[in-house]
Order: C-alpha cells, then structure tokens, then sequence
C-alpha cells in the first residue's frame, strides 16, 4: 500500500521566484539590492517585467518568464509542481484590483498544495532568507497525488 504523503527536499540551494505587483516593484528591487549577496547563491527566476528590471539594477542574474498578466503566474506555479521552484518572494499590492487576480490566486493554492515557503511582504521575506533553513536542505511532506488520484478513482 502506497502512503498517503511524500517527503520532498528543498535543497541547499533555492530555487526563487521572484514576483511584484507593478507598485511594489521598487520595493522588491530594493529587498534584492540589500539582500544580494545570500541571492546570488541561489537560482533566481521571476516574471517578466520583474526579473528583467532585478536583473538590470542589482546584476542578479533572474530567469524571466511572461509577465504575470500574460501568463507568468501560471508559469511559476507549473514550475513549483515540476519541483523547480521552491520558494517565492512576491511583494503583492493589497490596495490594488489586479486584471490577473485570478492567476495569482492559484499561484498562491499551488504553492500551498506543495508547501512551498512564500512571502507576500518584505517582513516576511526578511524573516524567510535569515531562516537558518537557507543555508541547509529542507525536507516536507506533501499529500501522495498518485495515491490520492488512485484513491478517489476506485470511489467513482
């Protein structure tokens, strides 16, 4: 019988998204300029305008994906359940309607569904990359879908 969770590692390496809101961009600019020297030893990527403007005013190399109103959202999300994300940083505007609103929603279940650490403010984020857990690897447990898909099959 197969068990009903999975133990999966995040190694000592991150691999990041990077995510802002378009009026917490600089903001989220600034959290990398002073936290530079812990991202640079780990594997960055973000959306779009965000990672190209990262990569422009800190010299952080960030893998950009579409922006998030054209699919960039989604995009991170895939990448978490492909296990090549495991921690996000995205600085979201509280105060502000979002055209996407519905793709960051499932960006925020999906890292949830795999228990991926994510950051929705600079407090959060500050607390996160000073966890001693960054400079260590990570094991967590998330629910066995293949048991689960297998399982609710045999009750239809």
């Amino acid at each position: 019988m197969e068990p009903d969770f999975i133990t999966l590692t995040i190694g000592k390496q991150k691999n990041i998204a990077l995510i802002a809101h378009d009026s917490k961009k600089k903001e989220l600019i600034a959290w990398c300029y002073e936290n530079q020297e812990i991202l640079k030893q780990h594997f960055l990527c973000g959306t779009g305008t965000t990672s190209r403007m990262i990569t422009e005013q800190t010299g952080l190399p960030v893998r950009g994906y579409n922006s998030g109103p054209l699919g960039g959202d989604q995009q991170i999300g895939a990448k978490i359940v492909e296990g090549k994300v495991d921690f996000v940083v995205f600085f979201s505007d509280p105060l502000a309607a979002q055209p996407h609103d519905p793709d960051v929603k499932a960006l925020l279940r999906i890292a949830q569904v795999y228990d991926i650490p994510i950051a929705n403010n600079k407090a959060t984020a500050d607390f996160m990359l000073t966890s001693s857990f960054m400079k260590e690897e990570y094991e967590h447990k998330i629910i066995n879908f293949n048991k689960n898909i297998k399982d609710r099959a045999n009750h239809l």
